[in-house]
């Protein structure tokens, strides 16, 4: 017998089980137990699988990405809202022609607010050559959604790299934008657990203007980081006057609700290339893969 003509399993996948299986007319129905359980999609959905539904989703994103040959990622926060300047240029345009004065308005601050888009989508394109270029192993990875996350897809796609999107499963659907890798765009039911993906790979934080959610991710960095159950990383806050006016990190530090430093645990941007030069002195993107 020759080495090759050795088997290289003793028993059968579970995928060539699943596509052999012999249909059973006195079993296969409605309310049946005999259906296997890996396969039985009202059992995988029982109130009493969310422990193994849990580990479904760290573990299959965590897999593919080794697969794909993620190792590292920057990650970009920020709102779905924030429109391409194409797109706002679009909006002001036709607010213009039918005369709508609110419409307007707000045609106008969606414009002055879509340089956010802008600066997402050529940073995302400026890490992405620069990594290639290095030859390291750094992707660019987003919520999956359509503004700030579409734009950092986008600028990574626009590049010729590959980049991940993370998105999650909502009340009012949050499709994936179409820069995505196929093979990275994941889909989550577990808000925690689309966090901590977020955070499993990154060298890296980008946030620009958002709402409740970029909140919620960048403050759960803040507090990993502060509280030492993460290491630290860069993590830079796109647009100084924005965050500045949001959030009054000096009262927390005068108050005693944070330590005096915590306020350097990240550094204001206004720029693409701004972001890049900080990012391009860490030890991560210094070093030769």
């Amino acid at each position: 017998m020759k080495p090759t003509d050795l088997p290289t399993r003793n028993f059968p996948s579970a995928w060539e089980e699943c596509c052999t299986l012999q249909p059973h007319p006195d079993y296969d129905r409605p309310g049946s137990a005999y259906q296997l359980a890996f396969k039985d999609e009202d059992f995988l959905l029982r109130e009493d699988m969310r422990a193994v539904r849990m580990q479904l989703e760290l573990m299959k994103p965590e897999l593919v990405q080794n697969e794909q040959g993620v190792k590292s990622t920057i990650v970009l926060f920020g709102s779905a809202r924030l429109p391409s300047a194409e797109a706002a240029q679009a909006q002001l345009a036709a607010a213009e022609t039918a005369g709508d004065t609110a419409g307007l308005a707000r045609a106008r601050r969606q414009l002055d607010m879509s340089r956010y888009y802008e600066e997402a989508r050529r940073f995302a394109r400026i890490a992405t050559s620069h990594c290639a270029e290095r030859g390291l192993p750094v992707v660019i990875a987003t919520g999956g959604g359509p503004g700030i996350m579409e734009a950092g897809n986008r600028g990574a796609y626009e590049a010729g790299g590959k980049s991940v999107g993370l998105n999650i499963v909502l009340p009012h659907e949050q499709h994936p934008n179409p820069y995505i890798t196929p093979e990275l765009c994941f889909r989550f039911h577990y808000f925690g657990l689309r966090k901590m993906h977020f955070l499993m790979r990154s060298i890296a934080l980008l946030c620009f203007p958002g709402g409740f959610g970029t909140l919620d991710e960048l403050f759960e960095t803040l507090t990993l980081v502060q509280t030492g159950k993460s290491r630290p990383r860069p993590i830079l806050l796109f647009g100084r006057e924005f965050w500045r006016r949001l959030i009054n990190f000096e009262l927390l530090v005068e108050t005693g609700m944070i330590s005096p430093g915590d306020e350097r645990l990240f550094h204001y941007v206004e720029t693409a290339e701004e972001a890049w030069a900080l990012l391009a002195s860490e030890p991560e993107l210094c070093a030769t893969p």
